[in-house]
């Protein structure tokens, strides 16, 4: 460098002044005129040009639009005039189009004329306009997040929480800030589980799972827990950012749905597969140990008449208090599950087999028999319980739940509400039965192997039939003749007696309609209806279609519906007789006697006769009690203007008792035996 005299160079102090000039990170601009007179090479290369191409243009190029540049300069020139420094933040636009957030500040060289000099610098705010809005977004992203999020510093003192945080926790933010999370704890995990986290947190910076912890109202509550850690670039901590969500109704959620993996949903017994899985224990355990275990089947008897008339809802409440009545019935130890519909099983261990299993199944007896009460309704049901014990009767599950199912059949078969343990040949009477099932079905599918015979009715004083009952007979082509006995309890049981009902009805009224078409004076066909059947919505409409399409006179048919089946539902069956008679048939009580009925409901009932049951008649000449009882039915009837018909007349000393006493029409094998139609017919031409 050339020192001029004392002074410095100045062509070199220029070069100097240049170079710094064009080494400044900020654009920096001369402008005369709002034009640029000078810049340096920063300033160049924020907007696009090349060296010195800058130079002479106006500073409109800074600008995205005409009205920007307009308003700039009428806002930042009486500043310039006043002598004030100008500084702002606004959008400036490069020469290819694209746009930038920058920082304008400027200054009048002259104050008395800013327009004839003005220094510019122009900063490009790019990068910290991102760093603003990503700072912005993720600071509305804590704020809204669903999630709590907890920021403690290094000391693990809190320095910042969410809304969501302050939701879940109850605390704001004013009360927890500065304090240590532990505040919160529940108390329910031990020191070593928060030991075991912070060094997780020490080895890999984050640690996740699930953790209790208290709210400020005191409550307890589960919550899905994530912590990370934040150092500096030195790898010094700086903070840890907890992230948690408040988990009680997703941990609800997944016992429920455990829960209803293993327990019956109605009456939260364990379930068929909770069954299995303790049976499968306990026979392991019973084998080790050489002990005995009992397995008690338990299925409610005429349940399904209940549900079937008083529906579903009546029958969940009524299962729900069988399910107490037997849990309270046993010990604490012992399961009780729900397998289906209304059948449950009882395991007993570590009992005194079978002594234990008798005193146990008479509490269930008593308890499950008394009534029941739900709404308006008073309900009975009773019990029949079939026992198998292991190893004596199975050593596995399958052979166990078989044959304590056919133990329980075989209660059922020595007349339901009772107990009975398995035997060998109750397996012959359950695959039998299973064989009738089957068979049965089968025959409803065609209808061919049934068929009618009718047994005559006599009139005691003229000896004239004055009908003819109508009993269904099966012949199998595998088991023979199947008597109405074994057939029709099975039919009930398995849903299929309606269908058989209907089809006697609609075959009966069309011989009857045949036996008129003849000439034949037969009187009335009478067809018994099952409790099942009477039941039926819309019977009396079934009843009124089916003597439309046979044709027969409502007044040639007669409904035999028996006594107990009137009295189980005495309201209902009052309003149901109504409706047939309506349709202008004649109605009976069967099996009169065997029951309990009513005298205030037997005069409301809209019936034409009673019906002595045979089990009166059989020794009505030599049993004063029979004797008595058909006399007091005959003089009730009589007395209320019904007509009396006495079922199963085998001996002239019979039909003489009754004759006596005014019985007005009898039925039985002193006449004839029930026989087919062609039969039928003959005899009534005979009398």
């Amino acid at each position: 460098m050339r020192i001029d005299g004392m002074g410095i160079d100045p062509v070199e102090e220029k070069e100097d002044q240049q170079a710094i000039f064009d080494a400044v990170t900020v654009g920096i601009a001369l402008l005369r005129d709002r034009r640029i007179e000078r810049c340096n090479r920063r300033m160049e290369e924020l907007f696009g040009f090349g060296p010195g191409e800058m130079v002479g243009r106006p500073s409109r190029v800074w600008y995205p639009t005409e009205e920007c540049y307009e308003r700039v300069g009428q806002a930042v020139y009486a500043d310039l005039a006043a002598g004030r420094e100008v500084s702002h933040e606004l959008e400036f636009m490069r020469r290819d189009g694209n746009r930038f957030w920058g920082r304008q500040g400027g200054r009048a060289i002259d104050p008395a004329d800013p327009y004839a000099g003005s220094v510019w610098i122009i900063e490009d705010l790019t990068e910290e306009y991102e760093a603003t809005k990503e700072l912005q977004l993720a600071r509305k992203v804590f704020e809204v997040s669903s999630e709590a999020i907890m920021i403690t510093d290094a000391k693990n003192r809190i320095v910042s929480v969410n809304a969501a945080f302050q939701a879940i926790t109850g605390y704001s933010r004013e009360e927890v800030v500065g304090r240590d999370p532990k505040f919160m704890g529940s108390g329910r995990h031990s020191p070593a589980f928060f030991a075991t986290m912070w060094e997780t947190l020490r080895d890999s910076g984050h640690w996740e799972g699930e953790i209790w912890d208290k709210r400020k109202s005191g409550d307890c509550y589960p919550k899905w827990l994530t912590i990370d850690t934040i150092r500096d670039d030195q790898g010094a901590v700086t903070h840890h950012v907890a992230v948690f969500s408040d988990i009680t109704e997703r941990k609800a959620t997944e016992e429920r749905i455990a829960f209803l993996a293993h327990h019956d949903p109605l009456t939260g017994l364990p379930n068929r597969l909770t069954l299995t899985l303790h049976l499968e224990h306990a026979i392991e355990q019973a084998k080790r140990d050489q002990l005995r275990i009992g397995l008690m089947f338990i299925d409610l008897d005429n349940f399904k008449r209940i549900n079937d008339t008083l529906g579903h809802h009546i029958g969940d409440l009524l299962l729900c208090e069988v399910a107490r009545r037997i849990r309270g019935a046993v010990r604490e130890s012992d399961i009780v599950a729900r397998i289906g519909g209304d059948e449950f099983v009882l395991v007993l261990e570590r009992s005194q087999l079978p002594n234990d299993a008798s005193v146990v199944s008479q509490k269930i007896i008593d308890q499950v028999g008394e009534p029941y009460r739900f709404e308006s309704h008073e309900l009975h049901t009773t019990p029949s319980i079939g026992i198998s014990i292991y190893p004596d009767d199975g050593e596995d599950i399958e052979t166990l739940m078989k044959n304590a199912d056919a133990a329980m059949y075989h209660a059922k078969g020595l007349g339901r509400n009772n107990y009975q343990f398995y035997a060998q040949e109750m397996n012959a009477a359950a695959s039998e039965r299973l064989r009738l099932e089957s068979r049965l079905r089968l025959a409803m599918a065609t209808s061919a192997d049934f068929s009618l015979c009718y047994q005559p009715q006599i009139d005691l004083v003229t000896g004239h039939i004055v009908g003819f009952e109508a009993l269904i007979r099966w012949d199998d082509s595998e088991l023979g003749r199947v008597p109405p006995d074994r057939f029709i309890p099975v039919a009930e049981e398995i849903g299929l007696i309606c269908y058989i009902g209907s089809w006697v009805l609609h075959t009966a009224c069309q011989q009857a309609r045949a036996w008129l078409d003849e000439g034949l004076a037969f009187g009335r066909v009478a067809v018994n209806v099952s409790p099942q059947q009477f039941r039926q919505p819309r019977f009396a409409d079934l009843v009124r279609t089916i003597l439309a399409e046979t044709g027969l006179p409502a007044a040639a048919l007669e409904l035999e519906i028996t006594e107990s089946t009137l009295m189980e539902t005495a309201d209902t069956a009052v309003s149901i007789l109504n409706e047939l008679k309506e349709v202008g048939v004649a109605l009976a009580v069967d099996d009169f006697g065997t029951g309990y009925s009513s005298l205030a409901y037997l005069k409301r009932f809209p019936i034409d006769c009673l019906k002595i049951d045979r089990s009166f008649v059989l020794d009505i000449e030599s049993d004063p009690s029979d004797a008595a009882i058909a006399i007091a039915v005959i003089a009730l009837a009589h007395s209320i203007g019904l007509q009396v018909v006495a079922e199963g007349v085998e001996t002239e000393g019979q039909r003489d008792f009754l004759s006596r006493y005014a019985c007005d029409r009898v039925q039985g094998y002193l006449y004839c035996r029930p026989v087919p139609a062609p039969e039928a017919a003959q005899f009534c031409r005979q009398r």
